[in-house]
């Protein structure tokens, strides 16, 4: 078995009496890209931090090709950092950007000169370098931080929230020409996000974080269709939350006696009778007539159209809300009708009923 390129080892981080992460390992092969995925708070940032050196572990380790880097200076890793706001000179053209770590580095100036037309070339700003920064839009400017940080040759590239200045238009298009750019250097790469259409689309594999664990991490497949957790099943993708009862024969059984099929979610403990909660993709659901058997009756409360397909909300009678993905004139806000399992779509998973906050 090949040795990953970087491996993150139960790593430990605490300020004060505020755990950040807690036990976090990773294995990062070479040339392969990893999103770390959480909301604000789960501890990805500080992942990256302390990977990148500026942040020191309390416990665990950091290698790189075989090598301890947890107690080496961020200077002396040999890791290309693009943070979150660029840190970009703005009295500097970008070719003067560029060359700092360079010049920081030593390196001669005809040597640098080249290595900065080079570097620029690779993001496709090739005779860019006497343009001011501030000359630049908001993408242009993301490559050049890119590029100042791929100049050294860095082993590895870490990203921080690296497209959260742009506008959505352009956050799409320089998405797609920044997963071009490393892709075609072929750099190990690891980069923090809250967005999870940027970690599908950069991502060769996600890692999900909550509340500093590492609850899953799979390919963007995997993590939608085969969810770990109950937080990995209700953070990915849309989803509806449902109250029941695990029959223990691949079912669940909700309001009204109503019974759908569905699986157990990877959490372990559950039995027959256990209280569960059921996370249902929109896709898996379907409407029927009021009154249909094995179905919950409901009212159509809100509708959001997405072009040749729309999402419904349903206020259930039983209580709770359902999402259905449907043709656009499927339904309309106040019609009456049944939720039922759609036969065709994906099944459900069950996890363990989440407790209330406080409970034993």
């Amino acid at each position: 078995m090949t040795a990953p390129f970087l491996q993150i080892d139960s790593l430990e981080k605490r300020f004060g009496a505020l755990a950040v992460t807690r036990g976090v390992s990773l294995s990062v092969a070479r040339s392969e890209i990893v999103a770390l995925l959480g909301p604000s708070g789960s501890g990805k940032t500080t992942v990256l931090r302390l990977v990148a050196g500026f942040e020191t572990p309390d416990s665990g380790r950091i290698v790189v090709e075989g090598e301890d880097v947890t107690a080496t200076a961020p200077e002396r890793r040999r890791f290309g950092m693009v943070f979150q706001h660029y840190a970009l000179f703005p009295h500097m053209t970008a070719g003067e950007n560029v060359a700092f770590g360079l010049e920081s580095q030593g390196m001669a100036a005809a040597e640098a000169k080249e290595r900065v037309a080079e570097t620029l070339a690779a993001v496709e700003l090739a005779g860019y370098e006497d343009r001011r920064v501030t000359q630049l839009s908001g993408g242009q400017q993301q490559r050049v931080a890119l590029a100042r940080a791929l100049a050294p040759r860095p082993r590895v590239l870490l990203l921080d929230e690296p497209l959260s200045n742009l506008d959505p238009t352009l956050r799409d298009r320089t998405r797609r020409e920044l997963k071009r750019i490393i892709r075609s250097i072929g750099i190990t790469t690891l980069f923090v996000t809250h967005e999870q259409e940027e970690a599908f689309e950069l991502g060769d594999r996600v890692a999900v974080l909550s509340r500093g664990s590492l609850e899953q991490v799979g390919s963007p497949e995997d993590l939608y269709e085969e969810p770990k957790t109950r937080f990995v099943a209700t953070f990915i993708g849309r989803s509806s939350v449902l109250a029941g009862t695990w029959t223990g024969e691949h079912g669940v059984r909700l309001a009204e006696g109503t019974v759908w099929r569905a699986r157990a979610g990877g959490d372990a403990g559950i039995g027959p009778g256990a209280e569960v909660d059921l996370v249902v993709r929109p896709e898996s659901l379907a409407f029927a007539p009021a009154g249909a058997l094995n179905a919950l009756p409901g009212e159509v409360v809100e509708r959001r159209y997405a072009g040749r397909v729309a999402f419904f909300t349903v206020r259930l009678a039983a209580g709770g809300e359902a999402e259905v993905l449907a043709a656009p004139g499927a339904a309309r806000p106040g019609d009456r009708l049944s939720v039922r399992l759609d036969p065709a779509g994906p099944v459900p998973h069950v996890y363990a009923k989440a407790r209330a906050k406080g409970a034993p």
